[in-house]
């Protein structure tokens, strides 16, 4: 496909192209916008989640200065193949996309199980990621991580029964704050009218929660050789991936920071998008 004509609509999600990148006999789907040229920013997003589950305004938010280029996984949304077992074959997919896009170097932004692929990444290609975002997520074999689908199951019926989308349940806080966070931040998963993504098949989404399963019972990797700048990320009452995991990478990491955001959950980032956004800006730029 060829570029869309630098207009104003380039830095806004919303009207991002579903672009696609073949490596072997794999099509994978990604959306880019933001200023080419310099280092991009490359997405990796959570369990079940397709390229219209990336908060918009996280996004155009990190677009303002940064080429953003948000991926689909393989078995997932538009992308071709069939969703990993593994949380190995998924970073082996990012560092082949990565490849033939023709990037040497990129920065690196996962979200819960992007997180876990993310980490993957930097310690297969220790030379291919320059900065490191993690956010809602955990170390393999990290507490609670195998019980991810034991505490969403439940919640998951629940969003049924009230008809509300589960992530209100699972990603945010049962406050007044988080609530009305939740609520908006779904509203904003809903601005794209057009050419949107293929919601996940109910096998792929079975199949990536084996894979963070494994992730959660793996034996801890030796997070000490990460010595990038990293940023992690989360709420205070994480309930998907627990906030001490949170702790547990900054700790393990030389050179890593950690936020933590109050009355918030797993989506803490979107909760708090407006002070999430500047701290990324300001971690990447320095």
């Amino acid at each position: 496909m060829t570029d869309a004509p630098m207009t104003a609509s380039t830095n806004d999600y919303r009207y991002a192209q579903n672009r696609f990148v073949s490596v072997g006999k794999i099509r994978f789907a990604y959306r880019e916008l933001g200023p080419r040229g310099g280092i991009p920013l490359v997405l990796l997003n959570h369990w079940g989640a397709v390229l219209d589950n990336f908060d918009p305004r996280i996004v155009n938010g990190l677009a303002t200065s940064h080429h953003i280029i948000a991926l689909d996984y393989q078995g997932i949304g538009l992308s071709g193949g069939t969703a990993p077992l593994t949380i190995d074959e998924m970073a082996r997919d990012v560092i082949a996309v990565v490849g033939k896009l023709g990037f040497a170097t990129v920065d690196l932004m996962g979200f819960s199980l992007g997180g876990f692929v993310a980490q993957d990444v930097v310690l297969k290609a220790p030379g291919l990621v320059r900065k490191l975002i993690l956010t809602g997520t955990g170390p393999a074999g990290g507490a609670g991580i195998e019980r991810v689908g034991a505490v969403s199951w439940p919640l998951i019926l629940k969003g049924m029964l009230t008809l509300r989308d589960p992530k209100t349940y699972l990603f945010f806080t049962s406050s007044t704050t988080g609530r009305r966070s939740a609520k908006d931040f779904l509203a904003r998963l809903k601005e794209r009218q057009l050419d949107r993504d293929k919601d996940p098949t109910p096998r792929a989404f079975l199949r990536q929660l084996s894979a963070i399963k494994a992730w959660g019972r793996q034996a801890p990797q030796d997070l000490g050789r990460i010595g990038i700048p990293v940023l992690v990320a989360n709420g205070d009452n994480d309930i998907m991936v627990p906030t001490s995991n949170s702790h547990d990478l900054a700790r393990r990491m030389p050179n890593a920071e950690l936020v933590i955001y109050e009355d918030a959950g797993h989506g803490g980032i979107f909760q708090y998008h407006t002070e999430f956004v500047p701290k990324a800006l300001a971690f990447l730029a320095a």
